[in-house]
């Protein structure tokens, strides 16, 4: 039997720092009002029992100049430009049936009412020149977690009708939220107005139109298109995503085909409008709903363990059991009892069937001062209990599933590994909902329907009035996740305070104060996504492309554009300076030391290159720069 030694002492991540961090002065940069000071920024960071920073001093920019650095900035916008080619996938490619994440024999699903005559011509000859395994689904779907995964006989792709770009690495499927800023990439004009591409522009509506699709075939905007994705979504971007399209297509000099100006884009318009509505629906009820406050939660229909995690699922499991041992009565709530899991296996499990969902994990718990060997496992004079098996809660996998559909896998916020986040309407969830009805508010109007227009319009104002009830903090002028089981507003200051910034529903002092507190994220590189250091992905000291741009437009959006020039340059300049290190863009960067090298221990490690939504921000945010900060020429791609 496999063990692991466990200390009945917590590791407390090393998170402080004492001097000043003196970053080298790199080979290129954006100008020197980009350039990051050297030896201006001094962390104060205080390690609590649970890694927490609890302070951290503000970073400075340094905006002396504008040289210019030209040829560096022509250099990543052709790697951007190549990026958008290697990253896109299609049904005639057979790469595109490529699973890291599971390591299986390719399958394609196609939806059960697309058989016989139905079947796309590009698929039989996918299947013929790839040597797939081709299957249906086993019904047809009508909304949301209707077929579960685990009872299909493999996971597998499933089918969409047109080209669409992915993340990266094992990131190799069209994903929710990652779409829309890679969409905002494709769509991004050069900083003196011209349109994008109309190659640009026909491959982001095919993606949008891809999401139809999925409403229409598979129940709505998947987390992806892969089979083990059919029970959850992705944070909703979806009506930003058709105003974004609809928008380009308006401006562009040369609409992308089969639609014409005018006509032929209210009739598309018209169309999105009707998916939109569909997809919002999901959000309004059960099992979305975050108890009775009228707000909404993440929630996966799925149970038990996600098959999709690098390597075996397993590893990650068992870590977190682990965690949950050593906290004791903290982490009980999330363990099932190990007495019941043996006493289940003993008797075939008759005794409590839902007691264990997932599998057990041979552990043994040693007294802190223990010897172990260099492998973890507890040396022959340790001072142990005898082994035991350990089972995660179902109410555990529940709120994993669930952090998974808020795309933050993994962050602390709402729990250690996320463990309760289907207990909170988050700031981040109901800001965008807010933006989803202003959005259908606003396109309610431009197809003449003012009755419907009323409707988004009221609807809005009520999501608005009940997120300044639970989620914002007057005394600490900041948003806040709101535990509706609890009845008690979280205290995780987490980087989603600037989403109502972005989504237009916080008031002119509530914006003031969300500024005035830009301290608590900013970092040498940019905003970090909480001060509490978890050695999770998605919290300190790590900042995201997506984060940075929803941040920066919001505080543009509330008159806060000095703020706004300066997280975009450093964040521009993290990306830039590692791109110049390397010649590759991340999924996400380390911003106290504005570094590509990640230390991450709770959730998957890799740092993956490519990368969609950093490639999509960088450009936006290179456009919307000032011209006093930006050098170089205009995007070329």
């Amino acid at each position: 039997m496999h063990t692991l030694g466990i200390s009945t002492r917590a590791r407390v991540p090393a998170a402080a720092f004492s001097k000043k961090n003196c970053l080298p002065r790199p080979a290129h940069f954006l100008s020197q009002a980009i350039l990051i000071a050297a030896c201006t920024f001094s962390p104060i960071v205080q390690a609590s029992p649970h890694g927490a920073a609890t302070h951290l001093a503000r970073a400075q920019v340094s905006a002396s100049s504008t040289q210019q650095q030209p040829a560096a900035i022509d250099d990543i916008q052709r790697y951007i430009a190549h990026a958008w080619t290697d990253l896109t996938r299609s049904m005639n490619q057979c790469q595109s049936l490529e699973d890291a994440k599971t390591a299986e024999p390719p399958v394609l699903y196609l939806p059960a009412e697309l058989s016989g005559a139905a079947t796309p011509p590009a698929v039989t000859d996918l299947q013929t020149r790839c040597h797939i395994q081709l299957e249906r689904l086993p019904r047809t779907i009508t909304g949301p977690g209707q077929i579960d995964p685990a009872a299909l006989p493999r996971n597998g792709l499933l089918y969409l009708e047109n080209p669409y770009v992915v993340p990266g690495g094992q990131f190799n499927e069209m994903y929710g939220w990652d779409s829309y800023f890679i969409i905002r990439g494709l769509l991004s004009g050069s900083p003196s107005g011209s349109p994008p591409a109309p190659a640009n522009l026909a491959l982001a509506q095919g993606m949008v139109e891809n999401f139809f699709f999925e409403i229409e075939h598979y129940g709505g905007v998947l987390n992806a298109n892969r089979t083990y994705y059919l029970t959850r979504s992705q944070p909703p971007f979806l009506t930003s995503m058709i105003l974004a399209v609809y928008s380009a297509r308006q401006s562009s000099a040369a609409p992308a085909p089969p639609l014409a100006r005018d006509s032929g884009d209210l009739q598309w318009l018209a169309k999105a409008y009707a998916y939109a509505v569909r997809d919002y629906r999901q959000w309004t009820a059960p099992p979305h709903l975050a108890g009775d406050t009228g707000l909404a939660r993440y929630f996966d229909r799925g149970a038990g363990p996600v098959p999709e995690i690098m390597d075996d699922p397993s590893h990650y499991y068992r870590g977190v059991a682990q965690y949950f041992l050593m906290h004791g009565a903290a982490g009980a709530p999330y363990l099932v009892d190990p007495e019941m899991v043996d006493r289940d296996m003993v008797h075939g499990g008759t005794s409590n069937p839902a007691a264990v969902v997932g599998p057990l994990f041979p552990v043994q718990v040693c007294e802190p001062a223990s010897p172990q060997l260099s492998s973890g496992e507890p040396a022959a004079n340790a001072n142990c209990a005898p082994p035991q098996n350990v089972a995660l809660a179902p109410e555990f996998y529940r709120g994993d599933r669930s952090l998974r559909e808020s795309g933050f896998d993994v962050t602390f916020r709402f729990g250690p590994f996320g463990a309760n986040t289907h207990h909170f309407a988050p700031v981040c969830l109901n800001s965008l909902l807010y933006k989803t009805e202003k959005d259908l508010e606003r396109i309610s109007i431009i197809l003449g329907k003012p009755n419907d227009a009323r409707r988004w319009r009221l609807a809005a104002a009520e999501r608005q009035a009940r997120i300044n009830k639970y989620l914002w903090d007057a005394r600490r002028g900041l948003f806040f996740d709101y535990d509706f089981t609890t009845g008690a507003r979280s205290n995780y200051e987490y980087a989603t305070t600037f989403y109502p910034l972005w989504a237009g529903l916080a008031s002119p002092q509530q914006a003031a104060a969300v500024a005035r507190h830009l301290a608590l994220f900013e970092q040498n590189g940019g905003l970090a996504m909480s001060r509490h250091e978890s050695q999770a992905q998605w919290d300190y000291p790590y900042g995201w492309a997506p984060v940075h741009l929803l941040a920066v437009e919001g505080l543009r959006r509330y008159g806060y554009a000095a703020d706004a020039a300066r997280i975009s340059s450093k964040f521009l300049n993290t990306v830039l300076r590692n791109f110049q290190a390397d010649g590759t863009i991340r999924e996400k960067y380390d911003v106290v030391r504005a570094s590509e090298i990640t230390h991450i221990s709770a959730g998957y490690a890799q740092n993956v290159i490519g990368f969609g939504w950093t490639n999509g921000v960088f450009l936006e945010l290179w456009r919307q720069l000032p011209p006093a900060l930006r050098a170089g020429s205009p995007p070329n791609h």
